[in-house]
């Protein structure tokens, strides 16, 4: 009669630790190995991504890069503007002797010392100067744009490594949880062995189940600590850093029905094709710049001065003058011509960039759709599942219990809980992954 009541005690134990073991309302915290709790920092996405824009130095680089760019126009600009030059000249020379050789010009030259200024000032090249100044404009609105688009790739990857950390971290809390559910059952069955009313095959296979959940937490916990580490590198930290991350808890959105109005989308604001379409502007502006070379320039030109010191034959002791010049190429070599075909030839090559580029945009944004509505799809199912394996463990445990089942059909329905809660938690926050890749590829990020 002892050995009935024993049994009885015995599961009317396993059973109530093992509610409180599968019970959703008391989930494990996971801790980094060697990092205590109270020293962790409470971090969101938004101040993840705020973070990442203030310290990660590829952004730093794109901002650096268009101011670069804005002084390169400054610098096309100034062939516009009027060039001045303050000159001061002493000489000592033999009075009235003359330059005889080096010059077709036979200058005299006399000792004198004197100071004055020249200006010059473009009147017009046809186009040239405007056309360099056009094209310096577009390279700077590039500039701009690729700017724009490193930052949004390191948002993008800032998205990932937060969501990837939170994945990680929750499946920690699912391995916690089994492993301790399968603790309990060993002890359980060790008990009843000890009690002779389980074999030691009994013990064994649970044995092996809890060793196998303990492999799957170290595995969890290392790839929390990578997910970590990769989320520190990319805020700008040069090492890993304790974070608490808070998870957002708005609602699920279901994805767009139809993916076309996204690509016309991507293709108006995403930053890499406007940043080609400025570039083929710019290589445009060049190439009628280099073709331009071929017209006339004409300059305004005054110079006046004082000479103080000075030749009794240079008189009076002030000197000015104003005058036009005007060059008109002839011939020099077909450099002009070679520098325009070149110029020609690179826009073509940026066109067809332009294109490639369109190309693979269009097709990132279909496949980024795709993935959304098949991971939206999966939440359903794994949900289905996680239900199903949890009716299927209960029963197994049920049947167990009762002796009508055998271990391996109980670990079985264990390792198929378990599978069915990763997949679970995995689907939640793959969803929100694919929702922000396919943000990132119409060129709307948060």
């Amino acid at each position: 009669m002892r050995r009935p009541i024993l049994l009885q005690l015995l599961l009317l134990t396993f059973a109530c630790a093992s509610a409180n073991a599968q019970a959703p309302g008391n989930p494990a915290t996971p801790q980094a190995p060697g990092q205590a709790s109270s020293a962790s920092t409470p971090l969101t996405l938004a101040q993840a991504e705020a973070i990442a824009v203030k310290n990660n130095p590829q952004i730093t680089v794109g901002k650096l890069r268009a101011l670069a760019a804005q002084q390169y126009v400054r610098e096309a600009r100034s062939a516009l503007m009027p060039n001045a030059n303050l000159s001061i000249t002493a000489v000592d020379a033999n009075p009235g002797s003359r330059l005889t050789a080096g010059f077709l010009n036979n200058p005299i030259l006399f000792p004198r010392a004197a100071e004055g200024a020249s200006v010059n000032q473009l009147i017009t090249d046809f186009g040239h100067s405007t056309n360099l100044l056009s094209s310096s404009e577009s390279a700077a609105k590039a500039e701009d744009q690729n700017a724009a688009a490193t930052r949004a790739d390191i948002l993008l990857a800032v998205d990932q490594a937060f969501y990837n950390s939170l994945d990680t971290q929750a499946l920690v809390r699912v391995a916690e949880e089994t492993v301790q559910a399968r603790q309990t059952l060993v002890d359980k069955v060790q008990a009843l062995a000890q009690a002779k009313l389980k074999s030691d095959l009994d013990l064994s296979f649970a044995n092996v189940e809890l060793a196998r959940a303990k492999l799957l937490l170290l595995e969890a916990r290392n790839n929390f600590q990578a997910a970590l580490a990769s989320l520190s590198a990319v805020l700008g930290y040069s090492t890993e850093q304790n974070f608490q991350l808070v998870e957002e808890t708005g609602a699920l959105t279901p994805p767009s029905p139809d993916v076309q109005p996204l690509i016309q989308q991507a293709l108006r604001l995403r930053p890499e094709i406007l940043a080609l379409q400025f570039q083929v502007e710019s290589a445009q502006k060049l190439g009628k710049a280099e073709h331009d070379l071929w017209m006339p320039s004409v300059n305004a030109l005054g110079v006046v001065g004082n000479t103080p010191v000075r030749d009794d034959h240079i008189t009076p002791n002030w000197y000015g003058a104003a005058g036009v010049n005007i060059n008109i190429p002839v011939f020099n070599g077909f450099l002009y011509n070679a520098r325009a075909k070149a110029a020609d030839l690179q826009t073509e090559v940026n066109r067809q960039k332009l294109l490639d580029l369109q190309t693979s945009i269009s097709r990132h944004v279909r496949i980024s759709w795709q993935d959304t509505n098949r991971a939206y799809e999966r939440l359903s199912v794994t949900k289905q599942l996680r239900q199903q394996a949890s009716l299927a463990l209960d029963l197994a445990q049920a049947r167990y219990n009762l002796g009508l089942g055998s271990i391996v059909e109980f670990t079985q329905a264990e390792l198929q809980k378990t599978e069915a809660d990763i997949a679970d938690t995995d689907a939640t926050y793959q969803y929100r992954l694919t929702q922000m890749v396919l943000a990132f590829a119409t060129g709307t990020p948060k």
